[in-house]
């Protein structure tokens, strides 16, 4: 079961999708948990999604979890799969609950209420081809992948 979660090519392309996604998330999910790049921490975020946006307090957890471990995951390519599925989740939940009464377009002109969906969008294919491709190179699941981490016929596994 673990070889298939970890299995993964040598794709260079497929690394930059990977790395890039992972930077951005790990971005946000350190504005939710650290505070960092102007966010407001762990505190105030899980007051805003539990006292504003009424999400139950175990499912902002995992929000802001999903954003930070799962853009550390997608930068070092560790278990890049289930950190693409935290992160796909997260953005259904999103266009769900929040960003789906806005329409398609993000807010360029300042003109509407809120955000629309289509980052949200851009993030589900790119969540989707990393579920699909694995981590690519440069990864810890090719390092683990690799024959030369295998055991080999005779050795039991």
């Amino acid at each position: 079961m673990i070889r298939k979660l970890i299995a993964t090519d040598n794709d260079t392309a497929t690394t930059i999708v990977r790395l890039v996604l992972g930077v951005i998330f790990f971005a946000h999910g350190a504005q939710k948990l650290l505070g960092w790049f102007g966010g407001y921490g762990f505190t105030g975020t899980m007051g805003f999604f539990t006292g504003v946006m009424h999400i139950p307090a175990p499912f902002a957890f995992l929000a802001i979890a999903a954003e930070f471990f799962g853009g550390l995951g997608l930068i070092f390519g560790f278990l890049t799969r289930i950190a693409a599925l935290g992160i796909f989740v997260n953005m259904i939940m999103a266009v769900a609950m929040v960003h789906h009464q806005f329409g398609f377009f993000m807010n360029w002109t300042g003109a509407q209420k809120g955000e629309g969906y289509e980052y949200h969008v851009l993030i589900l294919a790119v969540t989707i081809f990393l579920m699909i491709r694995g981590a690519g190179s440069a990864s810890i699941d090719r390092i683990l992948s690799s024959p030369a981490t295998q055991p080999s016929r005779g050795q039991v596994a």
